[in-house]
């Protein structure tokens, strides 16, 4: 089933954020949501270290202001541990939070206190490595956090050696385990919150993809709308002033004249819903015949040379969106008397020149500029490889208005493609 850009940048865009930040993705906000607090509950379940320096305070003779240091010690430790995990890993930057000279001068010291516990109480709060080492995970760059992780995993072994006074009094099962822990968790902990970054990141992109979309969208329907609403409004006016001036000398004229008004304005109205639900892609036959029908009803002599169909939708699209464009403007903002529509196939590139004898713009309109018809058409022929131009032209001597868009007919289908409908 095709789908056209208009369908996919929708519903792309109903993904997007909302006013005030709010996301209307729900993916994003659950997988976010659960990897932010699975990683708070990983974080905190390595606080079990303390168990053992926690247990060997409680069960040994100590003097009083030697347990209360001890247990302030602990109480420290962890507070220190979660204040410097708190930040959401995958919203650090290196520069700021995890490589401020804060974080780092309390994580050395946190360090230091615990050497210098395990030397005053004993080898059990040598288990507070496992935090140190988690900390070292998160908080350093990829080179340094291995090589403090590859010092604090060997250093239970030369305290534990210089402890016992040798390798004879050394519980090996008991250190082993524990430098595979300190390793271990280090380096997991480095991996999972590199993973955490990653993750962020990739949300981050889908947010900012999803505000482009909207943007996108909201883009495209306003050069829909424009492009379809002006001609159509032109028609009806230059019908109504019509239609009032043949009410007493003409009534079955100006009956017509109405109900062509009604049809035009069903019509206008069923290609706005179609803009507007992303499904709009007009068609070059159908835009000459209305062009024709536009210059007619404005008493303006037409010309119009047509290609030889199929063309690519895309291009085809583009060319009915250069008409429309064209002779709209052309009502707008001429009193041209003429106007000459030639599309033209040659060389691998297909042009549309619309030309009109109005050079003179109306005194009481805008100056010439660049407006936003032109603008959006623009926007359509660029991601084609085309090229636009829209101003005075002299031909035999008399001022001219001339736009004229050149597109390439082969050499970027693979792009029509992609594109889907050109919207």
């Amino acid at each position: 089933m095709h789908i056209s850009q208009g369908q996919q940048t929708r519903e792309h865009a109903m993904n997007a954020e909302g006013p005030g930040g709010t996301t209307f993705s729900e993916d994003v906000i659950t997988s976010s949501g659960i990897t932010f607090h699975l990683w708070r509950l990983y974080q905190h379940a390595w606080l079990v270290c303390l168990f053992f320096p926690l247990l060997a305070l409680v069960r040994e003779p100590l003097a009083t202001w030697r347990l209360v240091l001890g247990l302030v010690f602990l109480l420290g430790f962890a507070v220190s541990y979660t204040w410097l995990m708190w930040p959401h890993p995958a919203s650090r930057k290196a520069s700021a939070w995890a490589g401020s000279w804060l974080s780092l001068l309390l994580f050395a010291t946190l360090s230091l206190l615990v050497l210098a516990f395990t030397l005053t109480y004993g080898l059990s709060f040598l288990w507070l490595l496992i935090g140190v080492s988690a900390l070292a995970g998160v908080l350093f760059p990829m080179r340094s956090a291995f090589a403090i992780i590859v010092i604090f995993t060997l250093l239970p072994l030369f305290l534990t050696v210089g402890m016992t006074g040798g390798l004879a009094g050394v519980d090996w099962w008991w250190l082993i385990a524990l430098m595979l822990l300190v390793r271990g968790l280090g380096l997991d902990m480095m991996g999972v919150a590199r993973m955490g970054r990653a993750i962020q990141e990739l949300h981050t992109a889908r947010r900012e993809l999803a505000r482009l979309a909207v943007i996108e969208e909201r883009e495209r329907l306003a050069r829909d709308l424009h492009d379809l609403l002006g001609q159509a409004l032109s028609m009806i006016s230059l019908k109504s002033e019509l239609a009032s001036c043949l009410i007493e000398e003409d009534p079955k004229r100006c009956a017509q004249e109405l109900s062509e008004i009604e049809h035009v304005s069903r019509k206008t109205l069923r290609e706005v819903r179609e803009a507007v639900a992303g499904y709009r892609q007009p068609t070059l036959i159908s835009e000459l015949e209305g062009a024709r029908q536009l210059l007619e009803a404005a008493g303006i002599q037409a010309q119009i040379e047509s290609l030889q169909p199929p063309l690519p939708p895309t291009l085809d699209a583009v060319l009915a969106w250069t008409v429309r464009e064209g002779v709209t403007n052309l009502i707008r903002h001429s009193r041209a008397q003429q106007c000459c529509i030639h599309l033209k196939h040659k060389n691998g590139r297909v042009s549309a020149e619309i030309l009109n004898d109005g050079g003179e713009r109306r005194t009481e309109e805008r100056p010439p500029q660049r407006g936003s018809g032109l603008a959006g058409l623009q926007k359509r022929i660029s991601p084609l490889g085309g090229t636009l131009e829209a101003g005075p032209y002299l031909l035999q001597g008399k001022q001219h208005f001339r736009l004229y868009v050149e597109l390439p007919f082969e050499t970027r289908r693979e792009a029509w493609v992609a594109e889907g409908d050109g919207s």
